[in-house]
């Protein structure tokens, strides 16, 4: 009978797990998500979200509710019958991703019958209440066969013949319900190779109370049962003999109460109450993120020997001593569980606690990243790597640590007593101060210098255009060449600045490839020529010249404009 229940079970698992490992695995919660934290842990859900607590709340997760049927077996002293029926309910919580509880309900009607003949049934009151004199039976303990091979008993004081041996074969049948609470420890939920599972295996155990009744059926009608006319020799097998005995012998009636231990025994509803444990393992296959189906089988023990009506060991005739062990019940299921719960997360076992960490390494979201320290000796604001000169205190400096001079008179700004000395007063001193020649008797000799100096285009000349293979951004070695010329002139005239022009802009990619020629031209001037960004007005995007060329041309006087603009289509795809 054992194997034909787990043969039932293997069946079962292999349909299930067919379709459990077919499942797609979905991801975890959002660890952000305020709405799925209790109140009582939102001072660490507050602390976690502002950097200062390395571990996210537990979030409020469903409640589990299982209705399941399936087979009940008493393990005792009369063989159980296979096929009887067992049914419960439970209702789970979690309180962490590996441990929870849960109240289980379940009801079971358990039936057996005995394929060997019973000696000692006078002990048991259901059984010896039907023969015709019990105390005698058990003074005269010689038992022989007489005429027509009916078994005879003798007498142990007179030696004569007392009463014909009655044949009785046990049954019984007991209706049990326990109420039991059992702690379920998940086995598979953490995963080092996969966010979650599609079935879930788990074992527990708990403790409870178990109430039955059990009654035996030894009356046909108000008369004993004629077990003489059963021929046990007849039949190959127990399965056979036990058909027979059911269908030509025995109704279905049960009518007699089982032995119990009378008014000594705790009850409850009128039935025998008993202190029971209970231990078992499944495994849920997972249909959604609402239901789930498992498999389980759990065994019930309880201190009690008359869960089958039956407790006298069948040894040598009137030696009726009580049996060593005690009855329990087995209960194989299958059970369809539901998840309960609004604005919650699915139930913990079916959770992977390492989710949120992994997803952190892998894509950090909230991991919280320390601030890079580069260092950098001389204070200007450019790190070491990138700084071509250590530079006093206080001096300023270029976007390559080198300070800045910005009227080309070799004397750092930081410490030049005249920051801007004409070219015409250059050489000047270690104080960065020129020596102007000396001044006219009056200003008139000095107009058409001045005029001269504030004319920047007079200054600085026709400058260059610069010039890009088509689609491309980047200087050529005569280009660089070119733009070098350039710089010499603006040191020399430090009071001038220079407008860089680009062409095009009828579509996306011309604007942002004006862009890229006009800010190629102005970085590489200010870079690798040392020229104050400051002085060049940046201006792309204009109508009148070719797309792979840039003018550059000295600002009229009074002529303003950027000198960074930022990109048009920065995102633009390139190709």
């Amino acid at each position: 009978m054992a194997s034909k229940k787990y043969l039932f079970l293997a069946g079962a698992f292999c349909l299930l797990a067919s379709y459990g490992f077919s499942q797609r695995v979905g991801a975890s919660y959002d660890v952000k998500d305020s709405s799925l934290v209790p109140s009582k842990r939102m001072p660490q859900h507050t602390e976690f979200l502002n950097g200062t607590y390395n571990f996210p709340s537990k979030p409020r997760n469903q409640w589990e509710l299982g209705i399941k049927g399936g087979l009940f077996q008493v393990s005792g002293d009369v063989p159980a019958q296979f096929v009887s029926p067992g049914f419960g309910a439970h209702i789970r919580k979690a309180f962490g991703y590996i441990f929870s509880l849960r109240l289980e309900y379940m009801y079971g009607i358990g039936k057996g019958y005995s394929f060997r003949e019973a000696e000692n049934y006078a002990k048991n009151p259901a059984w010896g209440a039907n023969i015709s004199d019990p105390n005698q039976r058990y003074s005269a303990p010689q038992a022989v066969t007489g005429a027509g091979g009916v078994r005879q008993i003798v007498s142990s004081q007179t030696g004569s013949i007392n009463t014909p041996f009655e044949h009785i074969f046990y049954n019984y049948k007991t209706k049990v319900q326990d109420l039991s609470i059992e702690g379920v420890v998940t086995l598979n939920n953490i995963r080092f190779h996969k966010s979650k599972t599609g079935f879930n295996f788990y074992g527990f155990a708990g403790i409870g109370g178990s109430i039955y009744d059990t009654k035996v059926n030894a009356l046909d009608g108000s008369s004993k049962y004629n077990f003489n006319a059963i021929n046990q020799a007849a039949y190959k097998n127990r399965k056979d003999f036990i058909k027979n005995m059911k269908n030509d012998v025995l109704d279905d009636s049960f009518e007699t109460p089982a032995e119990n231990q009378g008014d000594r025994r705790p009850k409850l509803f009128g039935d025998t109450f008993k202190p029971s444990g209970t231990v078992g393992a499944g495994v849920a296959f997972k249909l959604s993120n609402r239901l789930n189906l498992a498999i389980e089988d759990r065994w019930t023990f309880i201190k009690d020997d008359l869960l089958d009506g039956q407790r006298w060991q069948e040894a040598a005739w009137g030696d009726a001593t009580l049996t060593r062990d005690f009855d329990s019940y087995n209960y194989l299921s299958v059970g369809l569980n539901i998840n309960l719960g609004a604005k919650s997360v699915e139930p913990l076992w079916w959770l992977n606690p390492l989710d949120y960490a992994y997803s952190e390494i892998r894509n950090p979201r909230l991991m919280r990243l320390p601030k890079p320290v580069l260092p950098d000796t001389d204070g200007d604001g450019i790190t070491d790597q990138f700084d071509r000169e250590q530079t006093p205190a206080g001096c300023p400096v270029d976007s390559h640590g080198v300070s800045l001079d910005t009227d080309g008179d070799g004397v750092p700004d930081c410490k030049d007593k005249e920051l801007i000395t004409p070219t015409y007063c250059q050489p000047v001193d270690a104080d960065g101060v020129g020596k102007c020649p000396v001044p006219c008797p009056d200003e008139k000799c000095f107009e058409g210098f001045i005029k001269q100096a504030n004319d920047c285009a007079t200054l600085l000349g026709a400058l260059p255009s610069v010039s890009f293979k088509a689609g491309s951004n980047k200087l050529s070695d005569d280009t660089k060449a070119v733009l070098a010329t350039v710089a010499s002139k603006l040191r020399n005239n430090p009071g001038c600045k220079v407008v860089v022009v680009g062409y095009c802009s009828s579509s996306k990619k011309e604007q942002q490839l004006s862009w890229d020629h006009v800010n190629a031209v102005i970085n590489h001037m200010v870079d690798k020529e040392g020229i104050s960004q400051d002085r060049f007005i940046f201006n792309y995007g204009q109508e009148g010249g070719d797309c792979n060329t840039v003018d550059l041309r000295a600002a009229g006087e009074g002529e303003e404009g950027p000198n960074r603009v930022e990109p048009p289509h920065p995102n633009l795809r390139k190709n």
